[in-house]
């Protein structure tokens, strides 16, 4: 994969699939399914298939957290909050990084 980006059947096979039990067949499969859903694309590039992404992985973070919340917490981050005020052994880092959001929040707010 490197220097050419994206991966083959045979490469996500060897990664993900064989440990898990997983035929290539199987992995091809699903990898087709995905670009069939607009969720890979593929190239010819010296006369293998290489799949890509069609989004960032920004993107696809936002939209798994999106969902997340939704899904699991009702629309609400509050209890994802509690959690990390209750449990989350958080480093200073961590922490700086989320008054950083917090801030950021409350300017776009006040520039509504």
């Amino acid at each position: 994969m490197a220097g050419q980006g994206g991966a083959t059947v045979g490469e996500v096979a060897d990664q993900f699939g064989t440990p898990r039990g997983l035929a290539r067949s199987t992995v091809l499969t699903m990898m087709e399914r995905l670009r069939q859903k607009r969720r890979l694309t593929r190239r010819r590039i010296d006369g293998i298939y290489r799949y890509f992404s069609p989004t960032s992985r920004g993107e696809v973070l936002r939209d798994v957290v999106q969902t997340f919340v939704e899904k699991t917490l009702g629309g609400s981050v509050s209890p994802f909050v509690a959690y990390l005020t209750e449990s989350a052994d958080l480093s200073e880092q961590e922490i700086a990084d989320l008054q950083r959001v917090v801030s950021e929040l409350r300017h776009k707010r006040h520039s509504r």
